[in-house]
């Protein structure tokens, strides 16, 4: 029997081939395996090499400058590309209400007996090259309300064979003696039945209603083999009828609504005006006034508008990069500014020391004791 150093016994039994090595137990090698400890590596205990620049203020002045330089131009660029958007925007919702049914807005466009058409003249206030973007933009309309964004069944959309699956698309799942809702769930059922018509002169403009939706929807996210069954058949119909006869993939009205929206203002594209419209034209529209907004105070507008590179019209990208670019430089100059007062502080400071010292020291008299 042995002590080591830290006072505890140990007990060594002689092998019969005379060996000295020392064999681990069965126990210290299962430790081994059950532990929870890491693999070591440079990596897992952040021992790369890394660079720590340090934030001088010649590197911070120099950083904001770059900044500046940059995103002044490119929010002035963007902001011109916009500026070069001729949009044209029409509230129709308030204005094809008959002077009758002024004050019963709800009734109108509930009773099936009203006229819903309705006509509005559009000036065109520039050249509108083709093609002219048509969209339809609805207010205070939440599309991405949780209840509304969850009644819809994703795997129905894809395949025939999912036909049943409406589990998720209550209240508009199944009808009461023909099976499921084909497509089913709010979404669907609501889907946006205003039409417009357009006309220059007498002369009625095409509307290509091809290609409005992506691409990407329309090949992975509705079926070929799938095809409207009992849309719309109960008694409370919410929107427009679908053709039963085109498959949901081509059915490509259906696909813009169904991406639904993240605010309440929203737009959705309608269609295409493939021609130029030329300025100080009059355009005829004339509306299909039935999608109620009336009865929770949502607005109903039309609008005609070409693009540019960065899109439609939108002012805010090109504001954002001249705000920020604009600010960058602010705090540049203000941070050399200020480096610069305090450089000719110390300065003043330092040729005051250096002038006190000189006019009092006397070298027959040393300041300090030898």
């Amino acid at each position: 029997m042995e002590i080591n150093t830290n006072g505890a016994t140990t007990s060594s039994a002689a092998g019969g081939d005379g060996g000295g090595g020392s064999a681990a137990t069965p126990d210290s090698s299962t430790a081994k395996k059950n532990s929870k400890r890491p693999k070591y590596s440079r990596f897992t205990q952040q021992e790369l090499p890394a660079c720590k620049p340090i934030l001088t203020p010649g590197l911070v002045i120099t950083t904001f400058t770059i900044i500046g330089i940059i995103f002044i131009p490119i929010g002035l660029v963007s902001l011109s590309a916009s500026e070069h958007v001729v949009e044209i925007v029409d509230r129709y919702d308030e204005g094809c209400i008959p002077s009758a049914y002024a004050s019963n807005k709800l009734g109108y466009i509930q009773s099936s007996l009203t006229n819903k058409s309705c006509t509005r003249i559009l000036s065109v206030p520039k050249l509108m090259k083709g093609p002219v973007f048509i969209y339809y933009q609805l207010d205070n309309f939440y599309q991405n309300h949780r209840r509304y964004v969850k009644s819809r069944s994703d795997q129905q959309l894809r395949s025939k064979a999912a036909e049943s699956n409406t589990i998720t698309c209550s209240p508009e799942a199944e009808t009461l003696h023909d099976g499921p809702i084909v497509p089913c769930g709010l979404i669907a059922w609501s889907l946006f039945n205003d039409t417009y018509g357009f006309y220059v002169n007498n002369k009625m403009l095409v509307i290509n209603k091809k290609n409005i939706a992506w691409d990407s929807d329309k090949e992975k996210k509705f079926g070929s083999d799938v095809y409207p069954k009992n849309f719309q058949s109960g008694a409370l119909i919410g929107g427009a009828k679908l053709n039963s006869s085109i498959p949901l993939s081509e059915q490509e009205d259906l696909i813009v609504w169904m991406r639904t929206a993240a605010l309440p203002n929203f737009r959705k594209l309608y269609g295409r005006i493939e021609e130029d419209l030329q300025p100080n034209e009059q355009i005829t529209v004339v509306i299909q006034n039935n999608y109620n907004t009336y009865s929770f105070g949502g607005k109903k507008k039309l609008v005609l508008s070409t693009t540019s590179w960065i899109g439609g019209k939108n002012d805010f990208l090109g504001i954002a990069y001249i705000s920020v670019g604009g600010l960058c430089l602010f705090l540049a100059t203000a941070r050399r500014s200020i480096l610069l007062v305090l450089e000719q502080k110390s300065l003043w400071a330092f040729n005051q020391l250096k002038f006190t010292y000189s006019t009092s020291y006397n070298p027959s008299h040393p300041p300090y004791p030898t």
